[in-house]
């Protein structure tokens, strides 16, 4: 059999090359495209809602994108400590206009009780649907739906004992440097509903933007509880804290953090104190 003339080679593998580098340079041009088409349709939504950040314990009623991390250290009546890492927290997107989603890790959950095992919490995920808003310029407000849920992955009873459907609605005004947001969403158990029993929570933040990237607040944090264990009881926390941000890293993407402590003003509650870490990148 004749052989291939190797000189032919050189053009065939010219031309390969070539459009091998071609198609990766389209794909790459269009990849860019993309994203940044979206980031900006991400701006322009997020131009059209108030600029406050977003609290420590709250769901803030504006549609934020972030990677989010918290770290929390529960104080027991028995001085027993447990420490939440990471506490539900996760990755949240604007995929269209007016809707946020929340994809939440499940918190590792570390007890200094002997008697209780360390594990992984529940996997939960949550639904923004903002319905009115206006930026500081427009008239400083929002108003948003929420639905969410969790799943019982938790290991060791660190969860709860069925799936949850967490809805809820929040919202918030804003005058000048001073804006106060509020939540009230209920918790329903889809099974096993005397277990795990239902609650009403309510958590309202005062906040003060000064000094460029200081934000103190005073949340309230309150449950409400029927049926369960917990059947008529109320808990009820203040949270002083300070946010501080946010402080810009690259073109979107900046850094968030902040601080502050759960005091137990209620009789009832299952923890005495509570010291909350958080870190948050957006972008």
């Amino acid at each position: 059999m004749p052989a291939f003339p190797s000189k032919r080679l050189l053009p065939l593998t010219r031309i390969l090359l070539a459009l091998l580098a071609t198609i990766s340079v389209s794909a790459q041009t269009t990849q860019s495209s993309f994203t940044a088409r979206w980031l900006a349709y991400v701006s322009s939504t997020q131009a059209a809602q108030p600029h406050w950040v977003t609290p420590i314990v709250l769901v803030t009623p504006r549609l934020e994108q972030e990677f989010r991390a918290d770290f929390v250290r529960q104080l027991t009546a028995g001085r027993q400590q447990v420490w939440l890492y990471d506490n539900g927290k996760g990755l949240e997107l604007i995929p269209a206009r007016h809707i946020e989603l929340l994809f939440n890790l499940p918190p590792y959950q570390q007890h200094s009780a002997s008697n209780l095992q360390d594990g992984l919490g529940d996997v939960s995920f949550l639904m923004k649907y903002r319905l009115l808003a206006a930026n500081e310029k427009s008239g400083n407000y929002i108003f948003t739906a929420y639905i969410g849920g969790s799943v019982p992955t938790g290991t060791y009873k660190n969860g709860a004992a069925s799936a949850l459907v967490l809805p809820s609605i929040g919202g918030g005004k804003g005058w000048g440097n001073f804006d106060l947001e509020s939540t009230l969403g209920g918790t329903l158990p889809v099974d096993s509903t005397q277990t795990v029993g239902r609650s009403v929570v309510w958590n309202t933040v005062a906040q003060y933007h000064t000094h460029n990237f200081f934000w103190p607040e005073l949340e309230s944090n309150a449950t409400y509880f029927y049926g369960g264990p917990n059947d008529g009881k109320r808990q009820n926390f203040l949270t002083p804290g300070l946010m501080l941000g946010r402080f810009p890293l690259h073109n979107r993407v900046g850094a968030t953090f902040g601080a502050g402590m759960q005091i137990a003003t209620s009789h009832d509650h299952l923890y005495n104190h509570a010291l909350i870490l958080t870190g948050r990148i957006p972008f």
